[in-house]
């Protein structure tokens, strides 16, 4: 039987992923930072972690539970939304911690495996705005081109291990608690520099008169995880969301 480790499965699209791959028959080993079992269905082949992907130890416990491990999705991230300016150095400290050295941490910590049997997916979940730069994404942003760069390059050198890297980019999902979730941490610590306000407005407008057909939904992301997971010959981006699809299209 297949086995998957999935970070940030509690919610979002770690939590439409699960629930696709427990549909479609795999083993499945849901790392949440706070476990709930509640929130996925009772099955002998879940397995609830605990897994803070900034914690080395908790990293290394969570591997050691999971035992075999086919993919891993890197799914775990955090947002924020804020103009360079009115974004501090903890945050972008923060950001580059969950979005980018964990997802390393986690590869560097399945690989040795995966190398061994010569087999092997690692999914790395980025974001569409690595595709077209939004405004006061700056620091997310970043966390997430570096992510990119981190999967192109590891993609390179897993081939010779019959190790395929992946990256998936999902659009805006105003479906998903994300985004709310950074807005509030962004307004715990001062909200918007007064000069900026014009552009979140505009922003704001923008996000506004979406439909929820040019969106991402989360079970997009799912799908996207499923072809990255079990397709050979899938792109090593894979956009995941109307949005994201058009982007990538769009060049």
């Amino acid at each position: 039987m297949n086995s998957i480790l999935i970070t940030g499965a509690s919610a979002g699209f770690g939590l439409a992923t699960a629930n696709l791959f427990l549909d479609r028959g795999w083993r499945v080993i849901a790392g949440m930072r706070t476990p709930r079992s509640d929130v996925l269905p009772a099955s002998d082949r879940l397995e609830v972690v605990a897994l803070d992907v900034t914690d080395p130890l908790a990293i290394e416990a969570a591997v050691k539970q999971a035992g075999s491990i086919d993919v891993l999705v890197n799914n775990a991230g955090i947002g924020w939304m804020n103009a360079v300016e009115g974004t501090s150095s903890e945050t972008a400290r923060a950001l580059f911690e969950t979005n980018t050295y964990g997802p390393m941490a986690l590869m560097q910590a399945v690989l040795p495996q995966m190398r061994e049997r010569r087999s092997g997916v690692i999914i790395n979940v980025s974001s569409s705005v690595t595709l077209k730069p939004l405004p006061l994404l700056s620091a997310y942003t970043a966390s997430k081109a570096a992510l990119n760069a981190l999967t192109e390059v590891s993609a390179l050198e897993l081939a010779p291990f019959d190790i395929r890297v992946r990256i998936v980019l999902p659009g805006r999902a105003p479906t998903t608690s994300f985004g709310d979730t950074a807005r509030a941490r962004m307004q715990e610590q001062g909200g918007f520099p007064e000069p900026y306000l014009p552009v979140v407005k505009a922003v704001m407008d923008a996000w506004a008169n979406e439909s929820e057909a040019e969106v991402t939904q989360a079970i997009d992301v799912a799908e996207a995880v499923w072809q990255a997971a079990t397709d050979p010959a899938s792109p090593l981006r894979i956009p995941a969301g109307a949005d994201a699809v058009a982007l990538a299209l769009a060049g």
